[in-house]
């Protein structure tokens, strides 16, 4: 497995973003400026085929991250594909001085962020007619 970091969204990413949030689970507003400014990170399996993307992008003071888009092409999902992209995008937020991680997560895959150390705050909220709940991990040594 290796992962790439990139500072504008490769055309992998883009496809596998297309592939599962768009095509498989019917979003629209898929793509947006952030896009532009994020950091990027793609994961590729041993036949150096891209399996999983996600990004992340710093709040104003730059201590909190916001990390998003996390998507893992079907064949690889339940093999911990995502669990070890967020860990490569916590450690690159932690290298670069953020103490928090939040996270927009659908409440379907709540379990997974809360596996891997997150926890659920605020209020369910829609987004294009799909539950989300706000997560945060704290980074702190």
């Amino acid at each position: 497995m290796r992962v790439e970091v990139f500072h504008s969204i490769p055309p992998q990413a883009s496809a596998i973003r297309q592939k599962v949030f768009i095509e498989e689970q019917g979003f629209a507003r898929e793509f947006d400026e952030i896009d532009l400014t994020a950091v990027h990170f793609l994961l590729y399996d041993d036949a150096k085929q891209p399996i999983a993307t996600c990004r992340v992008f710093p709040d104003a003071n730059q201590s909190t991250y916001f990390l998003g888009r996390l998507a893992v092409m079907k064949e690889f999902r339940g093999t911990n594909m995502g669990a070890f992209i967020v860990r490569k995008a916590e450690e690159y937020v932690k290298e670069n001085g953020g103490s928090e991680i939040q996270l927009h997560a659908q409440c379907r895959v709540q379990g997974f962020y809360e596996k891997i150390g997150y926890s659920a705050f605020g209020s369910v909220e829609d987004e294009e007619g799909c539950p989300h709940i706000w997560m945060k991990k704290s980074l702190s040594l």
